[in-house]
């Protein structure tokens, strides 16, 4: 749900570079990204990492809140917020809060997930403590009164409108995820409902920017052309006095056990049938976890993937077919399989085709080579996200958020790299089973 298109947020990613590898198939050769992290008294935690390649900085900072802490009649306040707190504040007039950055000669962006919210800047080196200054007061205080949210509800109503209502097979993700859980607030979109946004009251949002907003639920993390110790003045400068929330707790929803499949039918305003399945997988970093990632990239990284080279090429019974884990931070996480049919091809067709790639995963140990294309794909995932410094600070938050350790930036490969041909063997056999799935027919409507 980025605030601007993702083709701009990925640019910034690619120009920005930080440090590159000399030896990019060589783990035990990779560079460490050195980072200081400590704890101010009001429960912000804070992640710096001096890189003087680029006189550029990124300031990130990562609220511990998605879409799973909402109210179920109040969905899509993670997503309004990521919106609403780019309105102004107390000490930044309305809609002025992108021209600073702007006339400071830098770029901002925002997105929303299940499990959090993530702003950034970044910035000319030199424009450090403007971009704390802006994060500062939007921490301290937003404007959350009735013009921006009336501005904002129509903002997010259209985007709705044009990402899911109204884009043939927009509500794919939307109307699995309620199938896949029945008790989980993972089952909620992370949009939102129209219903809900018109039903939202000025005091709703108050309370949810009170109680989630606040240092003790956010990680600031920075990265780039920065001096440590004058860094440190200047957080503890502007966000230091801000006082210290009630605790957050995550919400702790047992969802129980699937026991069967779970099969149904939406008609869309599309031409092409497809096939949506969902498997129940571990979460973030649990046991299991990597090499059910390295599964599902098998089968759809790539055109030389499982499924894309025989559903799509060979048996020409789709005209896109793949597959993805969401990386949820709860269990059960999950992994998606979806492909569009080719015209003449029936829905039971190709969810047979695709049904046997994964008995073909369970029945026969996948080669050396295609583990160790796996393992070089990962490799290079890996170097690519962490060789900006805008990937770098958003890495550093996201692990010391989800794993405990904002270390896994120089270690997590590691874990990939010790999966083996068993281990993704062992875990087609676990998770890409019947009983653990649910299987959407997209048809269209008459």
């Amino acid at each position: 749900m980025n605030k601007i298109i993702l083709s701009s947020f990925t640019l910034l990613f690619l120009v920005f570079g930080s440090f590159i590898p000399n030896n990019k198939n060589h783990i035990k050769d990779k560079p460490t990204i050195e980072f200081t992290e400590f704890t101010l008294k009001n429960g912000l935690h804070v992640i710096l990492h001096e890189d003087h390649s680029v006189p550029l900085v990124a300031v990130s900072v990562l609220y511990h809140v998605g879409s799973k802490n909402e109210e179920p009649n109040r969905t899509g306040f993670a997503h309004f917020f990521e919106h609403l707190l780019f309105e102004g504040s107390k000490n930044i007039k309305r809609g002025e809060f992108d021209d600073y950055i702007e006339n400071a000669g830098g770029a901002n962006n925002a997105n929303t997930t299940y499990d959090r919210t993530f702003y950034y800047e970044i910035m000319p080196s030199n424009q450090l403590e403007l971009a704390l200054w802006l994060e500062s007061e939007r921490m301290l205080h937003a404007r959350v009164d009735s013009a921006g949210i009336e501005t904002q509800r129509q903002v997010v109503k259209e985007e709705r409108r044009q990402r899911i209502d109204n884009r043939p097979y927009g509500s794919i993700l939307e109307e699995t995820m309620k199938r896949v859980y029945t008790k989980h607030p993972y089952k909620s979109s992370v949009i939102g409902s129209m219903e809900h946004l018109d039903a939202a009251e000025e005091k709703d949002y108050k309370n949810f920017y009170e109680k989630y907003y606040v240092p003790n639920n956010a990680v600031v993390s920075i990265a780039g052309d920065i001096d440590v110790e004058t860094a440190k003045e200047l957080v503890a400068k502007y966000f230091a006095s801000i006082p210290k929330g009630k605790k957050v707790i995550q919400p702790n929803v047992l969802e129980p056990l699937q026991t069967g499949e779970v099969r149904d039918t939406v008609y869309d305003n599309i031409q092409l049938p497809a096939v949506v399945q969902a498997f129940k997988v571990p979460a973030r970093g649990n046991e299991d976890y990597y090499a059910t990632k390295m599964l599902f990239t098998l089968l759809s990284e790539g055109e030389s993937s499982r499924l894309s080279k025989s559903v799509k090429d060979e048996q020409q019974k789709a005209v896109f077919v793949g597959a993805f884990p969401l990386d949820l931070e709860q269990n059960p996480s999950v992994a998606l399989a979806f492909g569009i049919a080719s015209m003449g091809v029936e829905p039971l067709e190709l969810e047979a085709a695709m049904n046997q790639e994964y008995e073909n995963v369970k029945e026969e140990l996948i080669g050396e080579r295609e583990l160790q294309k796996l393992k070089n794909q990962f490799e290079a995932n890996f170097y690519t996200q962490n060789s900006t410094i805008a990937g770098i600070a958003e890495t550093l938050a996201d692990n010391h958020v989800y794993g405990g350790d904002a270390n896994l930036i120089n270690t997590e490969i590691e874990k990939y790299m010790e999966v083996t041909r068993e281990d993704i063997q062992t875990v087609a056999k676990k998770y890409l089973v019947k009983e653990n799935r649910v299987t959407l027919y997209y048809l269209p409507k008459k």
